[in-house]
């Protein structure tokens, strides 16, 4: 699977966020909305396209970012996810995030 992540910084886009487009060749499958503090990154939300979903574009969003961020975090996950976010190595904070150190 040929998959491409490109971020848009908030700075660029005068947003509270930072943006991520997943793509998988010339198509745009979903995109990502998170927040880049230095080594640590926020995901508040993943969303993939309806035509896309169930092809792993998800999952290797956060392959990506597991590999390219120090820490990362999943903000405030909701009890239907949890399956997914356990089944990416992520730990339960407690506190309605899950981490990935």
């Amino acid at each position: 699977m040929t998959v491409s992540i490109q971020f848009t910084p908030k700075e660029q886009q005068r947003s509270a966020y930072d943006w991520a487009d997943i793509s998988h060749g010339s198509d745009r499958v979903g995109k990502a909305r998170c927040t880049i503090q230095d080594s640590t990154i926020i995901i508040y939300s993943i969303n993939i396209y309806p035509t896309w979903e169930g092809h792993g574009y998800g999952r290797e969003f956060v392959d990506y970012c597991k590999n390219h961020f120090q820490v990362v975090i999943a903000d405030r996950v909701r009890p239907t996810a949890v399956g997914f976010w356990e089944a990416m190595g992520f730990s339960n904070d407690n506190d309605g995030n899950w981490s990935y150190r």
